[in-house]
Order: C-alpha cells, then structure tokens, then sequence
C-alpha cells in the first residue's frame, strides 16, 4: 500500500513537471513569433539609432498608437504581451541592443508577480538588475527608466507587492547614473487607494485611452530630447 502510495505520488509530481515545461515551451514559443515579427518589421525599415525604446509587457504591446501621443519623440514600441522580466532578458540582444536608443523605456514586472504567489518583490527587482546591467553594459550612454508596475482592479490582490516592487527599483535606481522612474501608480489610484476602474477596458487589467492619457502626463516629462 505505502508503496502504491509512492507511485502514485511520483506519477502526480510527473505530470505537474511535465504540464509545467509544455506551459513555458507554449509561452516562448509564443514570444519567439512576436521577435520574429519585430525582426520582419526591421527588415523592411531599420529604425535610426537614438530614439526611445518602449520594451516590456501588454501596456506597450496595446499602446499602438503611442506614437501620437508623444509627437516631438521619435520612438520604437517593442512591447510583446505577456512577457515577465526574464523573457524581456532573454530577447534583449534582439529588441533593445540592436537600436542603440537614447532612452529605454522599461515597464515588465506586473505578469512576473501575478505568475505566483512564490514571486517575490525582491525576486523582481533582481531580475530588473539583470536586465538593467545588460542594457548598461552594452548601451552605456542610454538613458535607462522604469515605468512603476500599474495597479489593476483584476490584481487587486497584489497592490502591496506592487507597491513593494516599484519602491525598492526606485530605490535602485537612485543609486545608479543616466536613469529615470516614472510613477504611474499613484495617478492610477481613486482617493480610497483602490485602481480608477473607468480608465480600464473590460477585462480591468488593460487600459483604455483614459488610462493611457494618465501615462502620458506622467511620461512625458522624462522622455529625452
């Protein structure tokens, strides 16, 4: 029977692991076709060097029309939806070095935390650190700036993580030259602390034009000439 009992466990522990690697396979495989796009796009019309870079998650990838919004910047959105830091890392010698941009524009943290519950705010303020040396050591001259992790009313949940997060990168980044943080997070807040739940689309973990209008007022003033 206790042997039974062992089998079965095993076999349980190799299904999860095995559930686990197919999901991580799918998501890259995923991400590996929207590099593939940026790449096709290159192809066509390499971007000049010196613009500002948008990397990061869905709030880039759905920001289509961030171009408008910000007319007097020339700027390369290469946002790809879902990603966490460590995919962000993984690609960054295929969407961020090759430009060679005055200014990366960093907002990656918010799917690393909602992926579970055993992510930390330190686990992704250090991977934010892997990902800042890479930019640092390859594009010395770029302005590195992070855009504070948003709070949605679908992660409710994790508003003190979030918190958490974006004060220990701030902190960070004051110790390091050529960088910027940007707070999104406040401005995104009712005065009950909750998220403003008219500036997000219907799944309230996207934003609508209102929202983004929020980030513009707070991005603007540091985006580099």
């Amino acid at each position: 029977m206790i042997e039974m009992k062992k089998i079965i466990r095993k076999f349980i522990f190799l299904v999860l692991v095995t559930f686990a690697a197919q999901l991580v396979r799918a998501q890259e495989a995923a991400f590996y076709k929207d590099i593939q796009k940026f790449k096709k796009q290159d192809s066509a019309a390499f971007p000049p060097e010196n613009r500002i870079l948008l990397v990061g998650s869905s709030s880039f990838t759905k920001w289509q029309d961030v171009q408008s919004y910000f007319p007097n910047y020339p700027i390369i959105n290469r946002g790809f939806g879902g990603s966490r830091l460590p995919d962000v890392i993984r690609y960054a010698n295929d969407i961020i070095i090759p430009y060679h941009p005055k200014q990366v524009l960093v907002y990656c943290g918010d799917n690393d935390l909602a992926s579970s519950d055993t992510i930390t705010p330190q686990i992704v303020t250090d991977r934010f650190k892997t990902l800042f040396n890479i930019i640092r050591k390859k594009l010395p001259a770029a302005n590195i700036t992070f855009v504070s992790i948003k709070p949605s009313p679908s992660r409710y949940r994790l508003l003190d993580k979030m918190k958490q997060t974006n004060s220990m990168i701030q902190s960070f980044l004051k110790t390091q030259k050529n960088t910027s943080y940007i707070d999104v997070f406040n401005p995104m807040l009712q005065p009950t602390g909750r998220p403003i739940p008219e500036i997000f689309v219907e799944d309230s973990l996207h934003m609508n034009a209102k929202g983004y209008a929020i980030w513009k007022k707070a991005i603007q003033p540091k985006l580099k000439r």
